[in-house]
């Protein structure tokens, strides 16, 4: 199979203001706007796109209705510090402080309305440690 797009799609019960707060705080467009499906994608790269569905909308199966939580989306930019900035200034709820952490990252964690965590992220060299732990370009998977 060869994939030509990825992108996550949130299930919520508020779909306008799930867009709402991607395309206020994280910078994206819609592409696609109805009252059941918003199409979403970055204003600074257009291969990073989001999906929103109304959770019990009729093209969903009942078996997997509901409001998406429980996840974690992971954001990688190239200033997290200027990220959490804004973040702070907007009152977002942040879980986790901007930090550097052993493992390579320099991160912090915010909630958007539907109780879905979101990981702003940029890479940075490892711990010792850590360093051993990662594989060479191809090698994972």
């Amino acid at each position: 199979m060869k994939t030509t797009s990825y992108y996550p799609v949130l299930m919520t019960d508020d779909v306008a203001g799930t867009a709402a707060f991607y395309v206020e705080h994280f910078r994206f467009q819609a592409l696609f706007d109805s009252d059941w499906y918003v199409h979403l994608q970055s204003t600074e790269d257009k291969r990073v796109n989001l999906g929103i569905v109304q959770g019990d909308h009729e093209t969903v199966p009942p078996e997997g209705r509901g409001k998406t939580s429980n996840l974690l989306l992971n954001f990688e930019v190239a200033d997290p510090d200027a990220v959490y900035e804004r973040a702070q200034a907007a009152g977002l709820t942040i879980l986790r402080s901007l930090r550097d952490e052993p493992f390579g990252q320099r991160h912090f964690i915010t909630v958007d309305p539907n109780g879905v965590m979101i990981d702003v992220i940029k890479p940075i060299a490892p711990s010792a440690e850590f360093a051993v732990q990662y594989l060479g370009e191809g090698e994972a998977g």
